[in-house]
């Protein structure tokens, strides 16, 4: 049972659950039951994304630091059990957005299974604008959420998806860069691993931690939020920012795991002012 909870990947799971809550509860959804279909269906969908991702990447797994013990490279489950374990998840997860979110929540899910398996996954080996097709799926669930409550997306909807879309760009690019060498050894193409010296990261780093400052206030200007929101959002996305032009400017390790660190904190805190300010 351990190995299946670790091909899920259950705290990226979780944070898909949760962020998928969050577009639920900020379009006015408050049935309960619901929510809790809603909870279920995307972390099972989630836990699927995560166990096929696995499933195609077992042998550059088994050469990077971080992910050579994982259940596939070290041979502790079958691929094909690994797979039948994947799909079950994945169609449980489906099945129950249709049944208890509806049919744009259930299509919106599946159109992020499919493009993190189908597409994102391979196009890691072979180009590094594969990470914006990652950010697309990853900013997914919010959408998802709001689709449970709504049966519809406004803009407010696409709001929380530009945000979480921003976020993950330096987030994965300031991982990617503090495990450069693993990723070489690889063979993904992602961009600090072909980024020689660091200035195409850098520049990225810099570009996405702004504009995610920017889009932070989307929801004030919009009417969807009001002025104590737009503060905290304002000093949120200012703290993270700085830290994402001082990683750009060093491309230090110390740096660039701080801006990391920083971005787990950034997401949660964000909802976490919408929902309550």
């Amino acid at each position: 049972m351990r190995v299946f909870l670790e091909l899920a990947k259950p705290r990226i799971a979780l944070m898909s659950a949760l962020t998928a809550l969050a577009g639920y509860w900020l379009a006015g959804g408050r049935d309960w039951a619901q929510a809790a279909w809603l909870a279920a269906g995307t972390l099972l969908a989630a836990c699927s994304t995560g166990t096929l991702n696995q499933c195609l990447e077992v042998g550059p797994d088994s050469l990077i630091e971080r992910t050579r013990r994982r259940p596939l490279p070290e041979g502790r489950v079958s691929l094909a059990r690994a797979a039948a374990f994947g799909v079950f998840c994945g169609a449980a997860g489906l099945w129950i957005l249709f049944a208890g979110s509806g049919s744009l929540a259930c299509a919106l899910a599946f159109a992020t299974l499919a493009g993190y398996v189908l597409a994102y996954t391979p196009l890691k080996l072979v180009t590094p604008q594969s990470t914006w097709i990652g950010a697309v799926c990853g900013a997914m669930p919010p959408l998802i959420g709001w689709a449970a409550a709504t049966g519809s997306l406004s803009a407010a909807a696409w709001a929380l998806f530009a945000i979480q879309f921003l976020w993950q760009i330096p987030h994965f690019l300031a991982l990617f860069w503090l495990h450069r060498e693993d990723y070489i050894r690889a063979g993904f193409q992602v961009m600090p691993a072909i980024d020689q010296d660091g200035s195409a990261t850098a520049l990225q780093i810099a570009v996405h931690s702004l504009t995610l400052c920017l889009a932070g206030l989307l929801p004030l200007l919009i009417g969807m939020a009001g002025l104590r929101y737009g503060f905290g959002a304002l000093v949120l996305g200012a703290g993270f920012a700085l830290l994402g032009l001082k990683a750009s400017w060093t491309m230090a390790r110390a740096d660039a795991r701080r801006l990391f660190l920083a971005s787990l904190l950034y997401l949660p805190s964000l909802y976490g002012m919408l929902a309550v300010l």
